[in-house]
C-alpha cells in the first residue's frame, strides 16, 4: 500500500528541505523524486517528523489510571495525535498492584493489536520516595515487590519504562530491571548525590521531569538535579508548560546537558484536548484547571494541560531554543532514548511514516501515523 505526497518544506531531523516528494510505503517513507501516477496528497507549512511524548498520562477526557482498557489508550492517543504526537508512552502514576495488572494487560492488547500511537508503558511509581511525592497518592507509595517484578519482566508490553526513587530501589533491583529491559528513570526521588549516581551506575538511565519532585542543587549536596546535569549518558525529561519551572531553569539545563540528552515531556491529564475544567483524582480529591495549569485539590501541581505541539512552540518562544532544535526534542531525541532511533524520530527513508505538518506558528494542521491521516 503506497501514498505519494508533496511537502511545502519538509525537516527530517536534521535539516530542511524546499518542494519534497515522498511515499508512504506500506506505513514506510520513500523519498521520490516527482511524483508517480498516484494522486499526491499536498501538505502545506512545514511537515516534521511525528513527535513522541513518553509521559502521558491522559487526554481526550481518558485518564489510564480511572479506566485500563485499550478503548482508553486510543482515545488518549487520539486526543494528543491532533497536537502532533505520533507515538506515546502511556503513563500509570502510583496505584495498586490490581490497577497494575489491569493496566499492563491493556497495554499489552494494544500493543498486539498495533493500536496507532501506543509504544509500551511507563510506570510512574509506585516506588517513590514519601517527601518528593508531589500529588502522587501516599496510601499507594510501597517498596518494590516480586508482585511488581512479575508485571515488570512481562515481554508483551512493549517498551517498559518504570519511573522510581533510588533512595527506596537498591542498586541491586535496579539492576534486575535493566535485566528485564525496563527503562529506569530517576523521579519523586529526594536521594542524595551519591546515591543518584550508584543508581546511574546499576543502569538507570532517565530523569522524570526534571527539577520536579527532586532533590535540588546545592553548594555541598548536588542533589539528583546537580546528578542529571552532570551524568553525560541519561536523559532528562522537561514540562515547559510555564508553570513546572522557570524558563531559565529550562535555559541552565538545556546549556549544561549534553546535546541530545534533553526531550520534551507533557505529563498531560484527561483535559488535554476538551474544555473540561475539573476531573476525579484520588483519595476523594479533585484535579481543578485554571487557563492552562492543574492543581490537585490539595494544592499541589497536578500533570498538565500540555501537548507536544505546545511544548514545541514554548521552547522556540520563551527558551530561545531553534525551532530545529525544539523539534529534535519532541521527536528524535525520544525516539534515541527509548531505543526507536532507527525508525522514528527523522524522516528518513526506511523510516516510519509518522509525520506531522504544521503552520507558520507550528500549529498543526495533520497528523500521519504509518502514512494515515489521523482522524480526532
Amino acid at each position: 500500500m503506497s501514498q505519494s505526497f508533496h511537502a511545502e518544506r519538509l525537516f527530517d531531523g536534521q535539516c530542511f528541505h524546499n518542494d519534497v516528494y515522498f511515499q508512504s510505503v506500506n506505513g514506510k517513507v520513500q523519498f521520490i523524486d516527482a511524483p508517480t501516477s498516484d494522486p499526491v496528497i499536498e501538505l502545506s507549512g512545514l511537515v516534521v517528523p511525528g513527535f513522541i511524548d513518553v509521559q502521558v498520562n491522559g487526554g481526550g477526557g481518558a485518564f489510564f489510571n480511572a479506566e485500563q482498557s485499550v478503548d482508553c489508550l486510543a482515545q488518549i492517543a487520539r486526543a494528543h495525535g491532533q497536537f502532533g504526537s505520533t507515538a506515546n508512552m502511556p503513563t500509570l502514576i502510583t496505584d495498586d498492584i490490581a490497577i497494575m495488572r489491569r493496566a499492563a494487560d491493556a497495554v499489552a492488547e494494544a500493543v498486539a493489536k498495533n493500536t496507532p500511537g501506543i509504544l509500551g508503558v511507563h510506570f510512574e511509581g509506585p516506588h517513590l520516595s514519601l517527601p518528593k511525592k508531589g500529588t502522587h497518592s501516599e496510601q499507594f507509595i510501597r517498596p518494590i515487590s516480586d508482585e511488581e517484578f512479575a508485571i515488570y519482566e512481562r515481554d508483551d508490553l512493549g517498551i517498559k519504562m518504570v519511573t522510581l526513587a533510588p533512595e527506596n530501589v537498591s542498586a541491586a533491583d535496579i539492576k534486575r530491571l535493566v535485566a528485564m529491559g525496563v527503562k529506569v528513570s530517576l523521579g519523586h526521588t529526594n536521594a542524595d548525590y551519591e546515591t543518584t549516581m550508584s543508581a546511574l551506575d546499576a543502569g538507570a538511565d532517565g530523569f522524570t521531569h526534571l527539577f520536579n519532585a527532586m532533590s535540588a542543587f546545592t553548594s555541598r549536596e548536588p542533589g539528583v538535579v546537580g546528578a542529571a546535569l552532570w551524568h553525560d549518558s541519561s536523559w532528562c525529561g522537561l514540562i515547559v508548560d510555564g508553570h513546572h519551572l522557570h524558563p531559565d531553569s529550562a535555559k541552565l539545563a538545556i546549556r549544561t546537558k549534553q546535546r541530545g540528552k534533553i526531550m520534551l515531556v507533557t505529563d498531560a491529564m484527561p483535559p488535554v484536548g476538551t474544555d473540561a475544567e475539573e476531573f476525579d483524582f484520588f483519595d476523594g480529591r479533585k484535579v481543578y484547571r485554571t487557563g492552562d495549569r492543574l492543581n490537585s485539590s490539595t494544592g499541589e501541581l497536578a500533570g498538565s494541560v500540555l501537548d507536544m505541539a505546545s511544548a514545541v512552540r514554548n521552547t522556540v518562544n520563551t527558551l530561545d531554543i531553534s525551532l530545529a532544535e525544539s523539534l529534535r526534542m519532541a521527536s528524535l531525541y525520544p525516539a534515541q532514548y527509548l531505543g526507536l532511533a532507527q525508525c522514528k524520530g527523522r524522516l528518513l527513508n526506511g523510516f516510519d511514516a509518522d509525520f506531522v505538518a504544521l503552520d507558520e506558528h507550528q500549529h498543526v494542521q495533520a497528523t500521519y501515523i504509518g502514512g494515515i491521516r489521523l482522524s480526532c
